[in-house]
């Protein structure tokens, strides 16, 4: 089979073989990067551009864009994925759209004619063009309308938005954590006919009103957040569908004064039945019921029970023809795929084993095949994956030791994929559905590549105490001198399902003036990171933040034991779980790490959100010492070496308050520490507080790891 040939490795230890011919420059007369190469985008040509793959227009023809020599601008080219044939796309690249403008909605035609639909002194948010194309819906102070782009017909669905009311538009825990940041608050959704709209109408009336502080102006503001902190009253929530030509909303058969979770609801493809997860608040039962939109009446389809936590389904779609339903469910401990009847009994389990599903990235109904990219060769790489509905039988469709992202067609006949691994430069294939190579489409490896001496990343693993095996990535400096020691600067997130430790090509200017510089540069995944699965993630129900630091303190001691380490310049660096992590390494791993960077962390689960924190912690009141063993603070009489803590005056998602009381502590405890804070800034930032952000963290690492002074170049 040619794809051997295609996924042949070109590269060992991350130098080109054809270097060892060809080359007249040994490693060390090649050049470094300059400061203009590293920082401020000076052409280097170590990478070119892969082809700039829009999408598929149907399952045998993908659009590419590709400059026109003759204007500059992006021509769309539709091609043959069969032959290669290009030919110039004349249909609209972008169909018809709307969107915001001056609060108001306008329709952009394909023709690319707008239209306003609507004119007044309020806010339009979320215009959402119906399936049809004939309506747009959206939110104005809370409440729900559409709008008829013929005639400009506007129906009111509901009446009673106000400052703790919304329908259409979410609750921020929901936006944050259930329906996701995507959806920009936007919590309706039309069927598929475009006859009707469900949407989700919450109450925040009982939710506690967070103050977030402004300095701006002489008097400065208090912006005050709906946000349920662990264990306080979520928002009361109700499930309607309402028929676009407007009338009395269809509720849906539940109590909205129970102490539960909707999830995102799916639209069955004939329109005639809504399927809506629900979830109780330990999160550790998830039911998805059938809705009767006619009537709200509900029936239970699907009940699944875990001893820690549930996570929310992404979709579940009906296939063979509508008999039967697809659940992609981590209940073994490690994600799979089973098929349901419509009366909730199993019908078949599609996948097993030791190994993570991670997307579904097509249906063929027609064949009964689902393809979907799995870690299931290694943990650190997905490939794309067929399985049959009728005998269960897997193919693996991708080859070779590389990671795979997958662009998939229409139908599942053909797919793109961009591959690589930590020493092969990104490459992109064009593969049908057998796994027969078509054609290769780019390489990212660039002219330059051989002309510079670069840093080389591998992959290794270490051991925890109790004797689990997780990797790590190394990228080692590029100038070792035999008996030095150098700093490590470890990078790290490290929230549940959250990894970044992959096979795949990272190189970055920023990484390989590091690495010039003499920092050794690690990446580490600890056992929720998702490498073993759920079951890696159910060690850390109750205790969030415990094991996943132990696993950090495990790597960085072996590290530490390594001849070119410098166990007294042991850095981490993170935000949010990643800041909490940094927090926690120089607390409760204090004899461990030396350093930190903490960005926006979170110091105590008491003060995060309601939904995230107790799917794993249950509530303050469920697992009060669970919450005191991981709060920051409570190790704070242990921090030594030197942490910088930054975070946003604004921050909605971790807030402020997280960051003031470990100051608070730490000052108590006449503790010296670095502190910067970003007035009016949210969860991260960007602009001119990033320059200035990314150039202090240069001038921690530069004072604290190397021991030199921070390069004027920097600072110009």
């Amino acid at each position: 089979m040619r794809s051997e040939q295609w996924f042949k490795p070109t590269f060992i230890g991350g130098v080109a073989l054809l270097l060892l011919a060809t080359s007249h420059l040994d490693a060390q007369q090649k050049p470094d990067l300059t400061f203009e190469e590293a920082f401020k985008g000076k052409a280097t040509h170590i990478s070119k551009p892969l082809p700039a793959i829009r999408e598929w227009v149907d399952g045998d023809h993908y659009l590419e864009m590709r400059p026109d020599t003759a204007t500059g601008r992006m021509q769309a080219w539709q091609i043959d994925a069969r032959s290669g044939n290009a030919t110039i796309y004349t249909a609209p690249v972008d169909g018809p759209s709307v969107e915001v403008r001056d609060k108001d909605v306008f329709y952009k035609a394909a023709d690319g004619n707008s239209t306003r639909l609507t004119n007044d002194a309020a806010e339009e948010k979320n215009p959402t063009l119906s399936p049809d194309g004939k309506y747009v819906a959206f939110t104005r102070n809370n409440d729900l309308y559409s709008i008829e782009i013929a005639t400009k017909k506007e129906t009111r669905y509901t009446t009673d938005g106000s400052d703790v009311v919304y329908n259409g538009w979410a609750s921020w825990v929901y936006y944050e954590e259930i329906l996701g940041r995507p959806t920009r608050y936007r919590a309706f959704w039309w069927s598929p006919d475009s006859r009707q709209i469900a949407y989700m109408h919450f109450n925040d009336s009982k939710v506690p009103v967070f103050p977030i502080y402004s300095e701006k102006g002489q008097h400065g503001y208090l912006e005050n957040t709906r946000y349920p902190k662990a264990g306080d009253p979520n928002p009361a929530v109700k499930v309607g569908v309402v028929p676009v030509s407007g009338g009395a909303t269809i509720w849906a058969d539940f109590n909205e004064n129970d102490d539960q979770y909707f999830g995102m609801p799916f639209w069955t493809d004939d329109s005639q039945q809504l399927c809506m997860q629900w979830m109780n608040r330990g999160q550790d039962n998830l039911k998805i019921y059938s809705i009767n939109p006619k009537n709200g009446a509900k029936k239970e389809i699907y009940d699944e029970k875990q001893k820690t936590w549930i996570d929310w389904f992404d979709a579940v779609p009906f296939v063979q023809n509508g008999k039967s339903f697809l659940i992609q469910s981590d209940k073994t401990g490690w994600s799979h795929l089973y098929l349901y009847n419509l009366d909730g009994s199993l019908k078949k389990q599609l996948t097993s084993g030791n190994w993570t599903v991670k997307d579904v990235v097509e249906i063929d109904d027609k064949n009964q095949v689902i393809y979907f990219t799995a870690r299931k060769e290694a943990s650190t790489r997905f490939d794309l994956y067929k399985v049959s509905m009728k005998t269960a039988a897997i193919t693996r469709l991708t080859h070779g030791d590389y990671n795979n992202s997958i662009k998939m067609a229409p139908g599942g006949k053909y797919f793109i994929t961009t591959y690589s691994n930590l020493q092969t430069p990104s490459k992109m294939a064009l593969v049908d559905n057998n796994g027969k190579v078509i054609r290769e489409l780019g390489d990212s490896k660039g002219e330059g590549f051989d002309n510079y001496n670069l840093a080389k990343t591998e992959l290794k693993t270490y051991k925890t105490r109790d004797g689990l095996t997780l990797p790590l990535t190394i990228t080692m400096p590029v100038h070792m001198e035999p008996g030095k020691k150098y700093p490590i600067l470890i990078s790290i997130y490290g929230g549940p399902n959250a990894g970044t430790v992959y096979d795949t090509w990272k190189f970055t200017p920023v990484q390989q003036w590091w690495a010039q510089e003499g920092v050794i540069q690690v990446a580490i995944d600890n056992r929720s990171s998702g490498q073993l699965g759920k079951m890696g993630m159910n060690y850390i129900h109750r205790k969030l933040g415990i094991h996943e630091i132990e696993d950090y303190m495990d790597a960085a001691m072996w590290l530490r034991s390594q001849p070119w380490a410098d166990g007294s310049k042991i850095c981490m660096t993170g935000g949010s779980f990643g800041g909490y992590m940094t927090c926690m390494a120089l607390t409760y791993g204090a004899d461990v790490f030396t350093h930190g960077m903490a960005n926006f962390a979170v110091t105590d689960w008491q003060l995060y959100d309601s939904h995230y924190t107790e799917r794993y912690m249950d509530t303050p009141a469920e697992n009060p010492e669970g919450y005191k063993a991981t709060g920051v603070t409570a190790y704070a009489d242990k921090y030594k070496g030197l942490i910088r803590i930054t975070h946003g005056t604004m921050d909605d998602n971790v807030h402020l308050q997280n960051c003031i009381q470990l100051v608070d502590k730490l000052e108590n405890l006449n503790k010296h520490f670095e502190l910067m804070v970003y007035p009016g800034e949210r969860h991260g930032w960007g602009g001119l507080k990033s320059v200035h952000s990314a150039g202090e963290s240069y001038r921690f690492i530069y004072n604290n790891l190397l021991s030199k002074a921070y390069p004027a170049q920097f600072q110009q």
